[in-house]
């Protein structure tokens, strides 16, 4: 997300209450365009709230195809650039988990590196 010069005077309750040791569900309700999904993306942007990802994006004679590891299911971001296919499979990211939550994730130990090679082989 790009830094916001403005922060919703509520993110700072909202970060405290996510960081208690008994977690409830917290609830941002109003009506629409008010800014409850602004106040969310500011509230998960904070440092100890953010994730890492394994992304790998690919390139085609058509534009970038791009997708995380880590994930369950089928989560894939295209554009037609590079900028814009790794924006557009974030967002995808961030829709997935809040679609599926902890259940997006692999149980398997998340990937450390991935390497890519040409291998020549006779087939």
């Amino acid at each position: 997300m790009n830094k916001q010069t403005f922060t919703r005077p509520q993110a700072a309750e909202l970060a405290q209450r996510l960081k208690e040791p008994r977690r409830f569900i917290q609830v941002v309700s109003g009506a629409r365009q008010v800014g409850k999904t602004t106040l969310a993306l500011q509230v998960a942007d904070q440092e100890d709230m953010m994730r890492n990802f394994r992304i790998i994006v690919e390139r085609y004679s058509d534009g970038y195809v791009g997708y995380p590891l880590g994930l369950k299911g089928v989560v894939v971001g295209q554009g037609d650039t590079y900028e814009e296919a790794l924006a557009d499979v974030k967002s995808a990211i961030r829709f997935h988990i809040e679609t599926f939550g902890q259940e997006a994730f692999d149980e398997d130990p998340p990937v450390l590196e991935a390497f890519m090679i040409n291998a020549e082989m006779a087939v």
